[in-house]
């Protein structure tokens, strides 16, 4: 008896160690009053300060939606400005609780950072901005070119790899900043600049003197998962993050909207009741309150509202939904259900 009683206490034992460090994330989060999020130093649609200093976007709207959801107002959260070799050292460190910055879900960052992506918010994929006037209608055209684009980033790597298969030998032109890159292709250092085609449509309409002098070519040459990232170590906070995005796009499939949610609270469908804390609690088993997705959806509106408001028909890119429509319209945007 006494060989099964010790392994056994060794698992309680390793089991109350565990709960005693869950949640530590969510601890400090409430302490400070705030969530410490790490954004790009300024791609318009995702994150960017707008004139009066205020940041917004797609990733900005996410980290206000968590902040809705586990502090109850969208407006605590300190936004942090990183560029893409600080982006994953800051969240290691533990600068940032949450790095909401248009990053790539691949194998290698997944499995070698300590880190974990939580859930796809944008799928994208890499492609090219050329001169008009050099009449190239597709990038294996691009033979030899000269190709600029961003130093230490997935970008860089695609070009290489695409390069490599097509025999094209490109020579990439690499600078530690993105906005050092995109202006030394408008400058004329380069043939091409080469970056998420989601990002293609801004620079040329914000930055070039005369966009219809330029054109996206329409190769895309990789996937490009978009999504939150947390520090590997906390399960409690991965499942807040993830379940808050779930919660933003499960809204957009049952009919939620920003203005209609509170309404919605007396609906007779189990799933809205759930999602709106009417019915049963799910806000305990994330550690919140029972109206945390309530919350996040009248701050920033359901996905699709998020989308189309920061990089759809209603914002200065006009990019289609595409890939990111509802996986019951077309698209890839599938979220478990909350139950």
């Amino acid at each position: 008896m006494r060989t099964l009683i010790r392994p056994l206490l060794s698992v309680v034992l390793g089991l109350a160690a565990m709960q005693a460090q869950a949640g530590k994330t969510l601890d400090a989060v409430r302490q400070r009053g705030q969530v410490q999020c790490g954004v790009t130093n300024g791609v318009a649609g995702f994150s960017a300060p707008d004139a009066q200093g205020r940041w917004q976007g797609l990733d900005v709207d996410v980290c206000r939606a968590i902040a809705a959801a586990v502090l109850g107002d969208p407006n605590k959260v300190s936004f942090v400005s990183l560029n893409a070799q600080q982006r994953f050292t800051a969240l290691q460190s533990g600068q940032i609780d949450v790095l909401s910055r248009n990053s790539s879900w691949t194998l290698t960052r997944d499995a070698s950072l300590g880190l974990n992506f939580t859930a796809i918010t944008y799928f994208d994929g890499q492609g090219f901005l050329v001169p008009k006037k050099l009449k190239v209608t597709s990038a294996r055209q691009l033979k030899g070119a000269q190709v600029c684009t961003q130093a230490g980033t997935i970008n860089e790597k695609n070009l290489s790899d695409f390069s490599r298969t097509a025999k094209l030998n490109i020579k990439p032109v690499v600078f530690d900043g993105f906005e050092a890159a995109f202006k030394a292709f408008f400058a004329g250092r380069c043939q091409a600049f080469s970056t998420d085609a989601s990002a293609l449509s801004t620079i040329r309409n914000k930055e070039a003197s005369k966009p219809d002098d330029y054109v996206i070519l329409p190769d895309i040459i990789s996937k490009e998962p978009l999504g939150p990232v947390v520090k590997r170590g906390d399960d409690d906070w991965f499942a807040i993050v993830k379940w808050t995005v779930f919660a933003l796009q499960n809204a957009e499939e049952l009919g939620i909207t920003q203005a209609n949610a509170d309404k919605l609270k007396v609906s007779e469908d189990p799933a809205i009741q759930r999602l709106l804390g009417s019915g049963e609690d799910m806000g305990k088993l994330l550690g919140l309150e029972k109206t945390w997705a309530l919350k996040a959806i009248q701050a920033v509106g359901n996905y699709g509202e998020v989308f189309e408001r920061n990089v759809g028909a209603q914002s200065p890119l006009k990019l289609p939904r595409g890939a990111n429509r509802l996986w019951n319209q077309g698209g890839l945007i599938y979220a478990p259900p909350v139950r």
